[in-house]
C-alpha cells in the first residue's frame, strides 16, 4: 500500500532529508510541495510527477487546493515555527494525515491549544497528528536505553550539547532563525532534540519532575540566550545535570547515566557501557556507523502507524509537549535566576 504524500515547506531540512527520507519509504509516494513562494518550491529537485502549490502560484494552486486532493492522504509540515500550528490545524480539518516538524509549537500554550483541537470533533475523517522527533528514532539512543535498564537504579546523569553557530552558518541565514519570533532561539529550535534524548535514556523511573537553570546570552547574534546550565529533579529522587550551548567554543556531545552497576554514556553514533568500578570495571563499545540523522526511521514508522491504524507512541503530541514544557520551564527558570520551575506535562 502506497499513501500519497505532500511536503509542506521547501527550506534546508526538507532539501537534506525530508525530500530523501519519503524517497526511502516504499509505503510513501511523493505528489506535491507546497512553499509559500513558487521559486523556493521551484528551486527543490522533484520529478515531473510532483506538482506546486505556492501563496504566489495563481488560482487553484494554493494549501488549501492542495488539501482539497483526494489523491493526498497525508502532510509533512517544515515550516517556521511560529507558523505551523495554523496549519496543522487546516491539514486536520481536511482529513489529512500530519507529521509536523518540532518543537510542537512556539510554546506550551500554543502546543496545548493544539491537542486540544486535535483531540476535538474538528478533525475529520479519523486524521491522525504525529509530531517529528528523529532522535527518538536513532538506534544508539534506543540501545542505550536499553543498557541502562539493566544496569539498576539511575544514580545521576550529566548532558552536555555544544556548538557555535557563526554568522553564515547555513541554518543562521534562515530570516525566520536569524531573527526569531519565538523564545529561546537556537536553544528551542535545537535544543528540544537533546530534551527528548536525556528523556529516552532516563525513561519511566527518573522522569524529570522540577528544573533549575542559568541562561545567558554568549553571542550577540544568537538573541535571545544562546546557553543554558541546568539541573534536572526526577521522580526518583536523584538529579543530573544539563548544559546546552550554541555560543560555546566547546564542542562536541556526550550524555552519561550513572547506574548501580555501571555507566552508559552515548555520544553520536556509539554507545560505550561500564560495568563495575575501579580495576573490575569493563568497558564495552558498541557503534552505530549506518545510523544516520534518523529522519528516515521516523518518517517510515510514521508511514507504518498510518497503515497499521495505531499511531506511533514516539510521535505522539503529547511526548512533544513534555520536549517543549522542559526547554519553556528551563528558561522561566533562567529569567528567575535560577529559580525552580515544576513540571507539568512529563508522561
Amino acid at each position: 500500500m502506497s499513501l500519497g504524500v505532500a511536503i509542506i515547506g521547501s527550506g534546508i531540512f526538507v532539501k537534506e532529508q525530508h525530500l530523501p527520507a519519503v524517497n526511502a519509504t516504499a509505503h510513501l509516494t511523493l505528489k506535491a510541495v507546497y512553499s509559500r513562494s513558487l521559486k523556493s518550491a521551484s528551486a527543490l529537485e522533484l520529478g515531473p510527477t510532483v506538482d506546486l502549490y505556492s501563496d504566489d502560484a495563481g488560482a487553484g494552486k494554493t494549501y488549501h487546493d492542495l488539501l482539497l486532493r483526494p489523491d493526498i492522504h497525508a502532510v509533512i509540515l517544515a515550516l517556521p515555527i511560529t507558523k505551523q500550528p495554523e496549519y496543522i490545524e487546516a491539514a486536520l480539518a481536511a482529513g489529512k494525515h500530519v507529521l509536523s516538524e518540532k518543537p510542537i509549537a512556539g510554546d506550551v500554550k500554543r502546543a496545548e491549544h493544539l491537542i486540544r483541537y486535535y483531540r476535538s470533533d474538528k478533525v475529520k475523517g479519523g486524521a491522525t497528528w504525529a509530531v517529528a522527533e528523529n532522535f527518538r528514532f536513532l538506534e544508539s539512543f534506543e540501545y542505550g536505553r536499553q543498557e541502562v535498564e539493566k544496569l539498576g537504579r539511575i544514580l545521576g546523569f550529566s548532558v552536555k550539547m555544544f556548538g557555535n553557530v557563526k554568522v553564515g552558518d547555513k541554518y543562521f541565514e534562515t530570516a525566520w532563525r536569524k531573527k526569531p519570533d519565538y523564545q529561546g532561539g537556537f536553544l528551542l529550535d535545537g535544543g528540544v532534540h537533546f530534551i527528548a534524548a536525556t528523556r529516552l535514556l532516563l525513561g519511566e523511573s527518573a522522569k524529570p519532575t522540577a528544573v533549575s537553570a542559568f541562561t545567558t546570552l554568549l553571542q550577540e547574534h544568537l538573541p535571545p540566550v544562546d546557553t543554558i546550565n541546568a539541573i534536572w529533579h526526577t521522580k526518583s529522587g536523584i538529579s543530573g545535570t544539563y548544559a546546552n550551548s550554541f555560543g560555546t567554543t566547546f564542542t562536541g556531545s556526550e550524555y552519561a547515566v550513572a547506574c548501580e552497576k555501571g555507566i552508559v554514556t552515548v555520544t553520536r553514533g556509539k554507545v560505550t557501557v561500564v560495568q563495575g568500578e575501579g580495576k573490575s570495571a569493563t568497558p564495552s563499545v558498541k557503534e552505530f556507523p549506518d545510523e544516520g540523522s534518523g529522519v528516515k526511521q521516523e518518517v517510515a514508522a510514521w508511514a507504518q502507524a498510518i497503515i497499521d491504524g495505531v499511531p506511533n507512541p514516539k510521535q505522539s503530541p503529547e511526548e512533544a509537549l513534555a520536549d517543549l514544557e522542559i526547554l519553556e520551564k528551563m528558561l522561566r527558570s533562567g529569567e528567575g535566576h535560577g529559580k525552580t520551575e515544576s513540571l507539568q506535562f512529563q508522561l
